[in-house]
């Protein structure tokens, strides 16, 4: 498996070491949802006595997956969206294997009425 490219990135706040690694840490286990993970990008930023951190997922054939989550501790707003790319990545993964086998059973219950 190739490995992803993972960016943590600031606007108008410096991304300490410890939050950087803890991001990328937490991004990494992304690719394990959804096997065409290509580059995750992670952007602090600082609004008022809030952060802002918004992932952006890219992924081979799909549009890009965007989560945002603002809080005061960027910890814990990585930590939620982490979890939100999970469930994004994860229905978008059911929504590709159930396409595929979608083919009899559309056609069954439209007879069935």
């Amino acid at each position: 498996m190739e490995s992803v490219d993972i960016s943590v990135t600031g606007r108008h706040v410096d991304v300490s070491n410890k939050i950087r690694s803890y991001a990328e840490e937490k991004a990494s286990k992304l690719p394990r949802f959804f096997d065409r993970v290509q580059a995750i990008n992670v952007i602090l930023e600082k609004e008022r006595d809030q952060m802002s951190v918004e992932m952006i997922v890219l992924a081979a054939g799909t549009p890009n997956f965007v989560a945002k989550e603002v809080g005061p501790d960027a910890h814990a707003c990585i930590d939620l969206l982490v979890d939100k790319m999970e469930r994004q990545l994860t229905k978008h993964k059911e929504k590709l294997k159930n396409h595929k086998h979608s083919g009899h059973s559309a056609e069954t219950a439209v007879d069935n009425d």
